[in-house]
């Protein structure tokens, strides 16, 4: 199994000490959020991250001996952007951004964007979820051709009703990427906003297994894997029966007592099970 990390959560500790740190635990790739490659701004926008700092980052990831994965958080904390709204100006500058995060994770290295951001798709007042689901996919299906030429694929992640009330269920991802209809729009599942629905977590990989593209670990507790109540064991095992062979990727939303310690304790845990699994194959 591939172990991956998401970079936001060591904040703006540099880039190359971080890559350097997670290497030496045993993760081979990051995934990154574009607003951590600038200092903090009010409103970030990725096509002002300079050419010199996009070399940057990818010659510190290779030097480190990651492979840069792609991005995630893809709008968060921009501004003018929105994936499922009912006004085509701001339908037409959501597409021209993804497009330019599409370029952005070529040049990094990257093929994969995690699509979340629940603050830039959550049902507007007056829209309903049939036509909010047509403006996303509208969207998406403009950026297509650039993700094509860039060989990157638009992974799009369900979140639970504690995030919003668009795209809630793996269900719902997958039926969203068959109306955008292209094999570069696929489906990214998340442990914790799986963790809200009814069926078990095993149950909805077998049934994703030919849509998944990209895995994040982490538990309702908002730590990692091992450090709440999720059993890592089926979901595991579902993966290896599914032949799922992209990344775990850990995305946290706390980090006490430490990223390193989170980052550490977590990818031990997923070890353990693995050689499990491994052992009574």
């Amino acid at each position: 199994m591939k172990f991956a990390f998401c970079n936001e959560m060591f904040g703006q500790e540099p880039f190359d000490q971080v890559a350097s740190t997670m290497r030496a635990l045993g993760y081979t790739g990051v995934e990154i959020a574009p607003f951590t490659l600038l200092p903090p701004t009010e409103a970030f926008d990725a096509r002002q991250v300079p050419a010199a700092r996009r070399r940057e980052i990818r010659q510190q990831a290779e030097a480190a001996g990651l492979e840069v994965v792609g991005l995630h958080w893809l709008l968060a904390k921009t501004s003018g952007f929105y994936l499922t709204s009912p006004d085509g100006a701001t339908r037409r500058a959501t597409a021209d951004y993804l497009k330019a995060l599409v370029e952005l994770c070529g040049e990094l290295g990257g093929t994969l964007m995690v699509l979340g951001s629940p603050q830039q798709r959550n049902l507007l007042p007056g829209v309903g979820y049939n036509d909010a689901e047509s403006y996303a996919a509208e969207i998406l299906r403009e950026v297509m051709p650039a993700c094509a030429a860039h060989n990157v694929t638009i992974a799009l992640e369900p979140l639970g009703p504690a995030e919003g009330n668009f795209m809630l269920t793996a269900k719902s991802g997958i039926q969203l990427a068959k109306l955008v209809d292209s094999p570069h729009c696929r489906l990214h599942l998340d442990v914790k906003a799986m963790s809200s629905q009814a069926e078990p977590i095993d149950v909805i990989i077998r049934e994703s297994r030919e849509w998944l593209a990209h895995f994040h670990v982490n538990d309702p507790n908002l730590l990692g894997p091992g450090m709440g109540h999720v059993e890592y064991g089926p979901i595991l095992t579902a993966l290896d029966e599914i032949g799922y062979s992209g990344w775990l990727s850990l995305e946290v939303f706390k980090y006490e007592p430490s990223p390193r310690e989170i980052a550490e304790q977590s990818i031990e845990y997923l070890r353990k099970i693995e050689a499990a699994i491994a052992n009574d194959g």
